[in-house]
């Protein structure tokens, strides 16, 4: 069915993670595949149940090396060019290019590029810095997310999501409530 215009999805609110992670077991079960679980701690159980299985540590591990490989070879072609073409110093006979002279530089470029990379990479992977989302809309999720409430968000661009069989379907699981989110 064809995402109505407006509406971003519904959200269950539940009391205890077990109830949270029985849902999204489920909903996993019946087709549903653009879902998020919202709770005020890390529940790896959630995570699992919905099929999180993507981790972006291998993302953010790749983008680490090749900011490195960039900065270290930046650095030591910097200093090749200086050495050689820009401005040549011909000190006691020394060659031109002293590459042992050039690997304390390029070392910390590398340090440096990697430790960037791998900062901006989280975040781009991470989709952050993020100061809106759709589900703070919810008055639910307002007043429980960061306390004491889990939730269960069943996204419209899903393929499966129909508001009535969604709603009946969350309801099935004797949320505290089920309320629309607007986009």
């Amino acid at each position: 069915m064809p995402m109505r215009e407006g509406i971003y999805g519904l959200i269950a609110e539940f009391d205890t993670p077990t109830e949270l992670v029985q849902a999204a077991k489920a909903a996993y079960a019946s087709g549903y595949r653009r879902m998020d679980c919202y709770t005020p701690y890390p529940l790896e159980e959630a995570a699992e149940a919905i099929g999180f299985d993507e981790p972006t540590e291998k993302g953010v591990a790749r983008i680490c090396l090749l900011g490195g490989l960039i900065g270290g070879c930046a650095m030591f072609s910097l200093e090749s060019w200086v050495s050689i073409w820009a401005y040549p110093l011909n000190i006691a006979g020394r060659p031109l290019f002293s590459w042992p002279a050039f690997i304390v530089p390029a070392y910390e470029w590398t340090i440096l590029f990697a430790g960037l990379s791998a900062a901006y990479g989280m975040l781009a992977l991470n989709r952050l810095p993020a100061p809106y989302h759709p589900v703070f809309n919810a008055p639910n999720f307002r007043d429980g997310a960061t306390t004491d409430k889990f939730f269960l968000c069943l996204e419209a661009a899903d393929p499966k999501f129909s508001v009535s069989e969604s709603r009946a379907f969350l309801e099935s699981f004797r949320p505290v409530s089920v309320v629309e989110v607007d986009h």
